[in-house]
């Protein structure tokens, strides 16, 4: 008998999500993938979803319009240069101007929805707090608080009839473990994308911070990456 279990899994369309997707599939949920057109800069991510979720199957995949250029404050929905940096050793320590405010939590809360429409008590978001550039909203405890206010907020956790729960499977390991353990679910990595500032062909840069974590994490997981970059390093 199939599954009935459900789970809402956001998916961005990098390595993390697909891999975030994989193991919410392995643990027998059926997935209802969430994608958001926030005003981002890189559209290539939500083509990378797509493509991620119908090899998946995907029970459904909901793509939300959030227009959140009109807030700015980041490099990727403003007129804002995305860093560079030469090596992954470059790194600042400050948190990164590719941070967009808030936007796990408005991503989250529309999941929280969903999940509540749908009858779902699973949400699934690849945060990871380890290989990552530092955004405060990838922490376990933002994420144990966000799953604590959440069991608040809706009539089904209020009257006692679903207990809703964020998982974040990824938050402790490294972007070699994730990958290694995607490998494992058999995810194909060719379909992802996790550049910040790629070309107009789709190509990545090899030089912002997410394209290093992410070279970094194949080459320390003895792989090689199938992502297309205009420059490698």
């Amino acid at each position: 008998m199939k599954s009935q279990k459900k789970a809402v899994v956001l998916l961005s369309g990098g390595v993390d999500s697909a891999t975030t997707l994989a193991i919410a599939r392995s643990m027998g949920f059926n997935v209802y993938a969430l994608s958001f057109r926030y005003g981002q800069r890189h559209m290539v991510e939500l083509e990378a979803a797509a493509r991620v979720a119908r090899e998946n199957r995907v029970v459904e995949r909901l793509t939300v319009d959030i227009d959140l250029r009109r807030i700015g404050g980041s490099s990727l929905t403003a007129d804002i240069a995305v860093p560079k940096h030469g090596s992954v050793e470059g790194l600042g320590k400050v948190i990164p101007m590719t941070y967009v405010p808030a936007r796990n939590t408005i991503f989250l809360s529309y999941a929280l929805a969903w999940a509540e429409v749908i009858g779902s008590s699973d949400i699934f978001i690849g945060v990871n707090a380890l290989d990552y550039s530092g955004y405060p909203d990838c922490r376990p405890e933002y994420i144990e608080a966000y799953e604590h206010m959440a069991n608040l907020a809706t009539r089904a956790g209020v009257e006692g009839g679903q207990k809703l729960r964020i998982h974040a499977p990824l938050i402790a390991w490294s972007k070699a473990q994730i990958i290694k353990r995607g490998v494992e679910l058999g995810v194909d990595y060719s379909l992802t994308h996790s550049c910040y500032d790629p070309d107009a062909e789709g190509a990545s840069c090899g030089r912002c911070d997410s394209c290093l974590l992410r070279l970094k994490g194949f080459k320390e997981a003895g792989m090689k990456d199938p992502g297309r970059y205009k420059a490698e390093g």
